[in-house]
């Protein structure tokens, strides 16, 4: 009998151990312990979100909304972050729709509609007064919607490595390290070993060496196979006849980060974006920083968060 080493027969999966399902219920953990508790608020029209909110909304503190990239879902990308920002802030972490427990049945794949979305989980949840929000990469392309759809509501934008001003056009004349639709698909939502080893080395200066191939097989498991249909159409949405002259100018106080040798999106956008917004933005870049910098370079990032998000004298 031919045996193959990486096959798990269906009867054998669920006595499986799985460390990436494993460490996401350790964030839960760290979250529910941290003073968030898990939510998920019907928005109507077949909209669910799912979040991380405070158990007790303090009226005094500000909020501050936390919007994830593709990849694992919110905790993953945000949970190192608590510690610094729970003090200060009311903490909103969703999931965005088709991530994590997050879904809607409407056909509406734009980052226009997701930033729709948070705002009316930000009413439901009976959150008043104005909000500021961080967005990293595809995170970032909703949360400059909000600004430009919300002004009122929004007070100030951090994006971080976030193409928004990039053009369908970029794709062909070579701006990015793939040529087409199809490959940025294969990479963004990695569904081999070989794939998610491509995206991790795009994605970091120094990407993590000698990671078992299990490891990265479970996190695709995990991670990677849910709702890949309407992630592609997600993906597709913020290419589609794309330009620059399309893109509001959003009037708010911005923080753009950037990963010097980002290769997902490349620096030149972070410039772009800059001259776009104008006087109100300011652009930190990070050395020896890809496009998961918030990963890579976590104090930093941190730090780089924190001079621009609280004042002076609640900073720490």
């Amino acid at each position: 009998m031919v045996r193959y080493p990486c096959f798990v027969a269906p009867e054998k999966m669920a006595k499986r151990f799985s460390f990436i399902a494993s460490t996401d219920r350790l964030y839960r953990y760290f979250f529910a312990y941290s003073g968030l508790r898990s939510t998920a608020a019907d928005l109507g029209g077949g909209t669910i979100i799912h979040s991380w909110i405070p158990k007790t909304h303090k009226p005094t503190k500000p909020t501050l909304l936390l919007i994830h990239g593709f990849g694992a879902n919110a905790m993953w990308q945000y949970g190192d972050l608590l510690r610094h920002l729970l003090p200060h802030y009311n903490l909103y972490v969703p999931d965005l729709l088709f991530f994590g427990q997050s879904h809607t049945s409407a056909p509406d794949r734009s980052e226009a509609f997701q930033a729709k979305c948070l705002m009316k989980l930000m009413e439901v949840h009976g959150v008043v007064g104005k909000v500021s929000l961080v967005g990293i990469s595809y995170g970032g392309f909703v949360g400059y919607s909000m600004a430009a759809q919300f002004p009122a509501s929004v007070e100030r934008v951090v994006v971080c490595c976030t193409g928004v001003c990039l053009e369908e056009r970029d794709l062909g004349e070579g701006l990015f390290r793939v040529a087409d639709l199809e490959e940025a698909v294969k990479i963004l939502l990695p569904q081999t070993v070989e794939k998610l080893r491509e995206l991790m080395k795009l994605s970091f200066v120094r990407p993590a060496r000698g990671v078992p191939s299990f490891i990265l097989s479970d996190f695709i498991h995990v991670m990677c196979t849910d709702h890949l249909k309407e992630k592609r159409e997600l993906i597709q949405e913020i290419l589609k006849d794309r330009k620059l002259s399309d893109l509001p100018k959003i009037n708010q106080q911005t923080l753009i980060i950037w990963g010097e040798q980002d290769q997902i999106f490349p620096l030149e956008l972070g410039h772009r974006l800059k001259r776009h917004i104008g006087g109100n933005a300011e652009l930190v870049i990070i050395k020896n920083a890809g496009h998961a910098l918030n990963l890579e370079k976590p104090k930093e990032f941190t730090k780089h968060l924190k001079a621009f998000l609280l004042d002076s004298s609640t900073a720490k």
